[in-house]
């Protein structure tokens, strides 16, 4: 299924491949595409082949499949800064499974100690997981499209006790604000996931909408004519009017330029008029 996404992905993005053994064969499969492939030898580690990649203009990361801890940890590096997206195979069974056993592998690589931190990494590159499935007769086909969702952390901390006559109702807020402490630092929640798209009686359902800011990132990166197919693809299954960016920016554009143009007029009208007799012209004839 990696090799066929390939088809999908605009033929203007570079595609970095990097594999511990070559397996995916890209290059053959798709020879008018400006790809490039590395894997780790005795004497040049897979490290110095992402650093590599680094410098090679390269739009799409591929990692061939993330079976060992310090491939997890490439795969972690080449989604957060390396290129614009990042595919990589997995064998977990389900999405937690898929997050605890990257999170596992980031702490026995050393990149992280605290377990919290590095699953707040894994989340945060984590957008979509297609899982494929093969049934007793061998047949393979994808049983869902699940969305990671980073939970984002907020500030609901409040000064109520300020407001409060009595002892007994200042302890009352303090404990409030105590318990919401002790929840965040014990028991805080990272992500939720949903599936978008599940596999029921021979026929694709759509569940879930997805996320209005994995929607917005997917607009930001469609040509227009995708990117139209897209917005009419959300509004009719799920009554969502999105967006792009730059129709945002567009939109207040238009509006900045509408107040300066009230504020230009207003100011006309302010001027003074002058008294007294108009200047004398001359003109010359010949």
């Amino acid at each position: 299924m990696l090799m066929a996404m390939i088809e999908n992905i605009y033929e203007t993005m570079n595609l970095r491949i990097t594999e511990t053994a070559f397996e995916l064969h890209l290059r053959k499969i798709y020879p008018t595409r400006n790809i490039l492939s590395m894997r780790e030898t005795e004497t040049i580690s897979g490290q110095d082949c992402l650093d590599v990649q680094k410098k090679t203009d390269g739009s799409v990361n591929i990692i061939g499949e993330v079976a060992t801890d310090p491939v997890a940890s490439w795969m972690i590096q080449s989604a957060q800064v390396a290129s614009k997206f990042t595919l990589f195979t997995h064998h977990a069974k389900t999405f937690p499974d898929l997050v605890t056993a990257l999170r596992n592998s980031m702490l026995r690589a050393g990149v992280f100690k605290d377990e919290k931190t590095a699953e707040e990494q894994v989340v945060q590159v984590l957008n979509f997981d297609i899982h494929l499935v093969k049934d007793f007769k061998g047949r393979r086909y994808i049983e869902r499209v699940t969305e990671c969702i980073p939970v984002q952390e907020k500030n609901e901390y409040t000064f109520d006790h300020r407001n409060e006559k009595t002892i007994e109702g200042k302890l009352n807020k303090f404990m409030d604000n105590a318990t919401y402490y002790f929840t965040k630092s014990t028991n805080r929640e990272l992500y939720q996931y949903r599936n978008i798209l599940e596999y029921h009686d021979g026929s694709y359902v759509l569940t879930n909408p997805i996320s209005d800011t994995n929607i917005r990132e997917m607009l930001n990166n469609m040509d227009d004519s995708d990117a139209d197919d897209f917005i009419k693809f959300v509004d009719r299954n799920w009554g969502i009017k999105a967006k792009r960016y730059a129709d945002d920016e567009d939109t207040e554009n238009h509006e900045i330029h509408d107040e300066i143009k009230d504020i230009k007029e207003i100011k006309q009208e302010e001027q003074p008029k002058r008294r007294g007799r108009k200047p004398k012209t001359s003109t010359v004839t010949e």
